[in-house]
């Protein structure tokens, strides 16, 4: 059933909800789903079994289920009416075997843009704890070559377990700072690569249904702070995409400094172009005004996914492709 829960957000975020969603009932929906838990989701682990073959095997848990994407069966979503435990999706023989990884779908869509292929090099650059590297492992069947860094020996050891338990061959696990691994990359390898996914640290303001605590350490100051350390991990990354190549940026927050203003800044500084590009769940337009910054027009062709459209966190994203 689904449950509810007070948090007291900060009055200047309230503000900034405000401008994002000036719509009066639209931000009232917004905040209505900010205080309720969001729907439990899992991904079946194609590498390990068949979505049909998952979908019988947890039956016996008496789950409503639903998937919810005829193009994408893997992804399941487990009904607000069934009556869940704490932490029992979580503790199931299968979820042990790595035949499903439990994840929000805004946190499944940076693999649908990016399209991993078999053939491709890939960098996931801040990997840690391997949810779209296990999903981008099975979108390739295991062929193919990831890397996936991250940067303590904490967040590569929870990186490396997920990979074990999903069965993931393909992927090359790294330990460095974003920006050091890619000047030691540029340096050293020389190699290109096919396709980056930057799915930045980030404020986590999307992510309020399940962390309210994120609250206690908003401030926008810290913003400001993210602000640029994503962009110079994005000015680090960039030169090791190969001409043509596509990176798709993703967070899990809502603020204008840690999207759009950072995809602008790519487009301003560096040989990229902004893609249009379709999801399976309902998204919104980029923000191309905010506090008197007017960025590029194509900024509207970023994505931006609110917990009131899909019954799940708060995402963005931008697919740019390297000219």
């Amino acid at each position: 059933m689904e449950k509810t829960y007070k948090y007291n957000p900060k009055k200047e975020f309230e503000e900034r909800i405000k401008k994002i969603l000036p719509d009066e009932k639209d931000m009232e929906e917004f905040w209505k789903f900010c205080h309720t838990e969001p729907i439990n989701s899992i991904r079946c682990n194609t590498l390990k079994i068949s979505p049909e073959k998952l979908k019988e095997k947890i039956s016996k848990y008496c789950w409503k289920l639903k998937q919810p994407f005829k193009e994408y069966p893997e992804i399941f979503i487990i009904e607000k009416e069934t009556d869940l435990k704490p932490g029992e999706i979580g503790k199931t023989i299968e979820h042990i075997l790595g035949y499903y990884y439990v994840q929000d779908i805004s946190s499944m869509m940076p693999p649908i843009a990016l399209s991993p292929q078999k053939d491709d090099i890939i960098l996931d650059l801040c990997a840690s704890p391997g949810s779209k590297t296990t999903q981008m492992a099975a979108m390739m069947k295991n062929k193919g070559t990831i890397i996936a860094n991250d940067l303590t020996v904490n967040r590569t050891m929870i990186l490396n377990a997920n990979l074990e338990k999903c069965g993931v061959t393909n992927t090359i696990v790294t330990r460095k700072d974003a920006v050091r691994f890619c000047q030691i990359w540029n340096k050293k390898i020389k190699k290109k690569f096919d396709k980056i996914l930057l799915d930045v640290p980030c404020s986590g303001e999307g992510t309020l249904r399940k962390s309210p605590h994120t609250m206690e350490i908003w401030n926008l100051n810290f913003i400001k702070s993210l602000s640029q350390q994503q962009k110079k991990i994005c000015s680090a990354a960039i030169p090791l995409l190969k001409k043509d190549g596509v990176l798709v940026y993703s967070t899990c927050t809502l603020s204008i400094e840690e999207n759009e203003e950072v995809v602008d800044f790519m487009l301003k500084n560096f040989n990229l172009e902004i893609e249009d590009f379709f999801l399976p769940i309902k998204t919104r337009e980029g923000i191309s005004n905010w506090e008197g910054k007017k960025f590029n027009e194509k900024i509207k062709f970023c994505k931006r996914i609110y917990p009131h459209d899909n019954d799940s966190d708060g995402f963005f994203l931008a697919k740019m492709r390297k000219k």
